[in-house]
């Protein structure tokens, strides 16, 4: 078959579907925006198209009309370019596509006998999920779930046409209105275990120079933006309490200082910035010089963090589900996690890890003290996270044949 991909920032989701079915004999294409060419990472048996834009976003357009705009924008540039590829000979049976952006909106007028299947993330509620999650950042805006259900509205458009639909947990799932949320098949984009595994020969050397191993007392968190979504503030206000608990103790984060889910800081400067001035700057110089900010890493040293990892903390607001969490599980980390819904499906308190609440730094500390003062219960808790995932998420034995099946299947 005939297979085309649709991803703003190809692979994404797809990293390991896409090549396994042109490995398994279809013909697998992928269409991405021209400006995100030089980020795409597909190998040379899969055909790659770029598609420019049509044009920018109208200036001066109303502030619930600009995401929606981009999305219009994008998907005729796409649709566009999607004609030529006809006019070409080009007919996909199948289109697997994330909608986060808006790119296949219009593909179904363009090939309208192609089966069209949708990637689910998240659906944006007024309550219930991350919006109005957090008091310290309070929704101000009496019409905030107008503006959202503008934000909703791309998605809308595409379940209207769409044959089959797609999302990586139950709790994902459940943020989609009912009517969509019956059509949603449910699989994890997966976790290659056999790769993401413990290493006691691994090590990572840290910017201050100093090489750390398994045998050090390291403290990891990783989030790919450092921000409240992932609970950073919540982290760093523990921060110097963690220091003060083991004076041998290193602090490892991983992470980004760029735009993430939420908003950035009003002042215009970072999460990052502000949260260590406010927690760190004033502390004593033996104390800051085992926090160390490592920003985003390649593939390979995020395996060496999470390899030496004592204790990892992991906290989200009810959002998207990290996929560094998944790989800290299978690593078989001892775990921190807040006690949150996206959390929940997988790890259950004292079994998987230890759950606390999201907002109380006090609580992260007294757990990760638990942690570093009883080996036991770490290794009883690393042990029980690895073999969850081993046992219902591992890339080739569980996710991989279930999305490949999808993949090819009819309505």
């Amino acid at each position: 078959m005939k297979i085309l991909f649709i991803h703003q920032n190809f692979p994404g989701q797809f990293k390991f579907l896409a090549p396994a079915l042109q490995k398994a004999g279809h013909q697998v294409a992928v269409l991405v925006p021209k400006q995100n060419l030089k980020n795409v990472q597909v190998n040379k048996k899969i055909a790659l198209h770029s598609y420019p834009l049509l044009r920018g976003n109208t200036k001066g357009i109303h502030d619930w009309l600009l995401d929606l705009e981009s999305k219009v924008i994008r998907g005729q540039s796409c649709a566009k370019y999607a004609l030529s590829m006809k006019e070409a000979g080009y007919i996909p049976d199948i289109i697997i596509a994330h909608p986060g952006w808006g790119e296949s909106l219009f593909l179904k007028e363009v090939w309208p006998d192609a089966i069209l299947k949708i990637y689910c993330e998240f659906y944006y509620l007024a309550e219930g999920a991350d919006t109005g999650f957090d008091p310290e950042f309070p929704v101000t805006d009496p019409l905030n779930a107008c503006r959202l259900q503008m934000k909703n509205l791309s998605m809308l458009s595409h379940f209207e046409v769409a044959d089959q639909l797609l999302a990586p947990t139950h709790w994902q799932a459940s943020t989609f209105p009912e009517r969509i949320r019956k059509k949603i098949t449910v699989i994890h984009d997966g976790i290659n275990t056999s790769k993401v595994r413990r290493d006691p020969g691994r090590s990572f050397t840290v910017p201050s120079n100093i090489q750390l191993r398994s045998d050090n007392k390291v403290l990891t968190y990783v989030s790919r933006t450092l921000e409240p979504t992932r609970g950073f503030h919540t982290f760093m206000r523990a921060v110097p309490r963690l220091l003060a608990i083991d004076s041998e103790l290193q602090i490892l984060i991983v992470g980004n200082e760029g735009k993430g889910y939420g908003s950035r800081p009003k002042n215009g400067d970072s999460w990052k910035n502000i949260l260590e001035a406010e927690n760190i700057s004033n502390l004593p110089k033996e104390f800051k010089s085992r926090v160390h900010f490592l920003g985003r890493l390649q593939y390979e040293d995020f395996l060496s963090v999470l390899s030496i990892s004592t204790v990892h903390i992991y906290l989200t607001y009810p959002f998207v589900l990290s996929w560094s969490f998944m790989e800290a599980m299978s690593m078989g980390c001892a775990i921190v996690a807040s006690d949150t819904r996206p959390v929940n499906e997988v790890v259950t308190h004292d079994k998987e890890g230890l759950l606390v609440d999201f907002f109380s730094p006090e609580a992260v500390v007294g757990a990760v003290e638990t942690l570093l003062l009883d080996e036991k219960l770490r290794a009883r808790l690393g042990a029980s996270a690895r073999k969850k995932v081993v046992e219902h998420y591992d890339l080739f034995e569980k996710s991989l044949p279930r999305l490949m099946e999808w993949a090819c299947s009819t309505p």
